[in-house]
């Protein structure tokens, strides 16, 4: 199960993990809904575009710029958070979206907790793979921490100030009714 668009729903895809023996060359990449790694993905390109059911994960320590010409090809993209106070992977998908108009599904996958949800979706994921060992109903809740935000991010665009209607005091320069 992932959280997807605020809801709970079955998982199609399945996220392939290299084992040590494995190489991206020889990773065999079963029929189905796989989402590879960014390193399989470059690769195995050639044979991989071939595929609609194949999506591609980037770990913290990779460039979404990898990816910039390729992103059109995905339906889902991936970010592996190894550990959770690693944040390059907000950056990632901040610039997945906003850099490089990535408008297909973007999940959040490894060591994910209630705690980021909130923010992870600021940056623009909007699918989340919370840790196993943690309940999916109670990682969801994290999703409406807060109603308001007062920063800008890939949500929403104005920053707080610019989103509310006020008076203000006509000699510092602007009056606003």
């Amino acid at each position: 199960m992932i959280i997807k668009n605020k809801t709970i729903v079955a998982d199609d895809w399945t996220v392939l993990r290299l084992k040590e023996q494995d190489t991206a060359e020889s990773a065999i990449v079963v029929p189905g809904k796989v989402i590879v790694p960014l390193k399989v993905w470059q690769a195995q390109r050639e044979t991989l575009q071939q595929r609609k059911d194949i999506g591609v994960w980037l770990a913290s320590d990779e460039c979404p710029e990898d990816l910039k010409d390729d992103v059109h090809r995905f339906t889902v993209i991936a970010v592996d958070f190894s550990k959770f106070s690693d944040g390059r992977g907000y950056s990632i998908a901040y610039n997945l979206r906003a850099r490089f108009g990535y408008k297909g599904e973007l999940r959040a996958i490894g060591d994910v907790l209630r705690d980021q949800l909130f923010y992870m979706q600021r940056v623009g994921f909007d699918a989340f793979a919370p840790r196993p060992d943690r309940k999916i109903e109670d990682a969801i809740k994290g999703l409406s921490d807060f109603s308001e935000v007062y920063q800008t991010s890939f949500d929403p665009a104005l920053p707080l100030f610019q989103r509310t209607q006020r008076k203000g005091n006509s000699t510092a320069g602007t009056f606003n009714e």
